[in-house]
């Protein structure tokens, strides 16, 4: 399996704080009681597997037409 590419734990400037990836990321540690300063990449067990399945149904589904 390729080792996939570290991707910065930053706010770009083009979308800012509001970035889907970090809103998302900021409610799953609220609500799970993690630190929002934690990366993803540290998640184990059962914190991981949530994040995971969460980011897969949010981030990455298809866009839905109007």
């Amino acid at each position: 399996m390729a080792d996939k590419p570290k991707v910065a734990n930053e706010i770009s400037e083009g979308t800012g704080q509001f970035d889907s990836r970090f809103v998302l990321w900021r409610r799953f540690c609220d609500e799970h009681g993690i630190a929002v300063e934690t990366l993803p990449s540290d998640l184990t067990g059962e914190h991981k597997e949530r994040w995971e399945k969460l980011k897969n149904e949010r981030l990455h589904k298809p866009a839905e037409e109007s």
